[in-house]
This record gives C-alpha cells, sequence and structure tokens, in this order.
C-alpha cells in the first residue's frame, strides 16, 4: 500500500533538506516523545500522523485490540514518507514509515534510528506500474531514452525501481542518464500521460485502476514484474525511543504483525468495511471511496518480518549513486525482528 503511506510530490532538493538535520536535533527530540521523564515508565500513548482517506496498519491494529494497552494520539497528516521518518527522528512522533531506502538515507544523515516492522510492499494485488498509451511505440528499456518518467518523487522508490529496470535490461549509465524522471502529483499523472506531456508515468492503487478502467494504457512493467513480491517500506522508532519503553515497542510490532496477517487472512470485503468503519469513527471528515479500490498492504513476509534483502537492494543502489559510501551498512544496521513477537512460542 505504498500509495497509501508514501506518495508524495517531495522534490529530492526537499527531500535532501529533510535530512539536513543535525546529530543534537535528532538526539535531543520532546521528552515526552523519544522516552519520557525518566520516572521508569514506558510510554503507553504513541504519537503518529496518519493518511487522509486510509488506514495504516497501526491504526488496524488498534481497532482490531492488538495493540493491548497501547493507544495511539494522531496529531495530523503526513505529507510524504521521508517527512513521516522525519518526524519520529527528531521526537515529534513515535514512529514513521518510509521507503526502505528513504530509511538508509535517514540514518547515513546521523539519525539513530531502526526499521521494526515491514509498513508495505507490492504483490500481485497491491503494486506500481510504469504506463505507456496503448500506441505508444515504447517495448523496451531502450526505447526509454531521451523519454520523461512521471513519478511521485525524486531520489526515492519509483526512481530506484526505473533505475534497475533499466540496468538490468543492459543500458549503460550514459544511456541511462538521457531518461528523464520528472515530478508529477499521483492524481495529475494520468493525465500528463494522456496529454503527452509525459511518455510513461507510474500508477498506483485508485489512480491505477481508476485509469485502467478508462483503456487506452498499458503497462511497460511493473514494480513486482521485476523484482517479485516484496516489502518496501518500514516502520522506524528511535534506537532511544527502543532502549527506553522494549515492552512498548515489542506490544506495537507484534500488533502490528497479527493486523499484517488478519488483513492478509480475512475477505477482501470484510476488511474495506472494517477500514470504511475505522474512517468513519475517527471523525476527520474524510471520503472513504478510495477504500472501495484496496486490495492489500503488499507486504510479502509473514508477520512483515524483514529480511536482509528488504535493505540490501537500496543499500547497493544507494551505494552506485553515490548517496552513500559503499560499505558504509550491513541490513542488520538497519533493522531489527528482535520485537516481533508474531509466531513466536
Amino acid at each position: 500500500m505504498a500509495a497509501a503511506f508514501t506518495s508524495t510530490s517531495t522534490s529530492r532538493r526537499q527531500f535532501l533538506t529533510l535530512l539536513g538535520i543535525s546529530a543534537a536535533a535528532v538526539s535531543c527530540g520532546t521528552a515526552t516523545a523519544n522516552g519520557g521523564s525518566g520516572s521508569g515508565s514506558q510510554i503507553k500513548t504513541l504519537k503518529y500522523q496518519g493518511a487522509v482517506g486510509s488506514v495504516s496498519l497501526p491504526e488496524l491494529a488498534a481497532d482490531l485490540g492488538h495493540l493491548e494497552d497501547l493507544k495511539l494520539e494522531w496529531v495530523g497528516n503526513t505529507i510524504s514518507g521521508p517527512q513521516d521518518i522525519q518526524s519520529a527522528a527528531t521526537g515529534q512522533t513515535h514512529f514513521g514509515s518510509a521507503f526502505n531506502g528513504a530509511v538508509i538515507k535517514l540514518a547515513a544523515g546521523n539519525a539513530p534510528i531502526k526499521a521494526v516492522i515491514s509498513s508495505y510492499g507490492s504483490d500481485q494485488y497491491s503494486y506500481g506500474g510504469y504506463f505507456v498509451l496503448e500506441d505508444s511505440p515504447i517495448r523496451s528499456a531502450r526505447d526509454l531514452v531521451g523519454k520523461k518518467v512521471g513519478m511521485n518523487t525524486l531520489g526515492a522508490h519509483y526512481q530506484a525501481l526505473l533505475d534497475l529496470y533499466l540496468s538490468r535490461n543492459g543500458l549503460s549509465k550514459a544511456d541511462a542518464a538521457k531518461v528523464e524522471p520528472l515530478v508529477v502529483p499521483p492524481v495529475n499523472t494520468e493525465q500528463a500521460l494522456r496529454q503527452k506531456q509525459i511518455e510513461v508515468g507510474v500508477l498506483t492503487g485508485i489512480l491505477r485502476d481508476k485509469a485502467l478502467a478508462t483503456g487506452g494504457i498499458r503497462p511497460l512493467f511493473t514494480d513486482v514484474e521485476l523484482l517479485g513480491p516484496f516489502s518496501a517500506g518500514t516502520y522506524i522508532m528511535t534506537e532511544r525511543f527502543i532502549k527506553q519503553n522494549p515492552d512498548t515497542v515489542r506490544t506495537f510490532t507484534t500488533g502490528v504483525a497479527k493486523a499484517i496477517e488478519w488483513s492478509r487472512t480475512t475477505p477482501r470485503e470484510e476488511v474495506v468495511a472494517r477500514m470504511t468503519e475505522i474512517v468513519k469513527k475517527r471523525g476527520r471528515n474524510e471520503d472513504t471511496a478510495a477504500l472501495q479500490y484496496w486490495h492489500s498492504y503488499g507486504i510479502a513476509e509473514h508477520g512483515g518480518r524483514i529480511p536482509d534483502k528488504s535493505f540490501q537492494l537500496w543499500i547497493d543502489w544507494l551505494g552506485e549513486r553515490g548517496e552513500i559510501k559503499k560499505g558504509q551498512f550491513k541490513p542488520s544496521d538497519l533493522y531489527t525482528n528482535e520485537f516481533n513477537g508474531f509466531g513466536k512460542g
């Protein structure tokens, strides 16, 4: 469910600005968000950001009763995945979700964070597609040379996948550099494609389904075709918060894992009905129409456990781009499954 949590029209420059936080700002945070008053009691109310018209896994877990004695405190809606994890890193919230490449970049900016459970991914039901017009001459990676590709943000998930597609199909770095990724807000991507302002557009979720229903477009490739089912994003917390609130982190992570499996094993219509009820109950004056297009959270692994490959792919990509130092991280530096008790005896 990438679109629900991480879709953004944030430019690469804005994203890099977000990462330009000082170590002092990251380590300070607010006393409430990053570990309490030092009384020894663990935080039981978790501040978080939501997304309009959608239900995140923690929100679903809370409604199902899987967060036990924990409460969620909504502090507003996120504008992007990078912004969401930035808020968690600086102590404005207790957790945030973003593309794993964004998590790596934030860690590279000296933010002491750890991913604790997967938050979204791509599967046969929920995926990102790179679409062209039905009569487009673009049929292969090489046909993209000199063409414009519209996506929600640069330097993140969909540019990474585009780079991988070009590389795996034999394009040299010189030729790949001639493919022009552009920021196009997701709500405008279909129109930009049909008006030939761009030659390829990334479409996901409800926007993809509506565009396909209208007709006249076809996928050049999808992220699932490229990588198979994969988990693409994670929920992160600060290392300080984890150290000071281990029981809370365990309850949160295990509860989210239970919600993942509930959404996977429950009939889709029942999941959508539950989400619709959640959105109506929280009273934020939101339209629930988009929920009818929900298919899955797309998380590949059982209970949202994080495998090395969820980070290694993007570590390699960022290293090749020179955005992090090669060898700067190994996957285990960035995540932990220690607090995910789902499926344990």
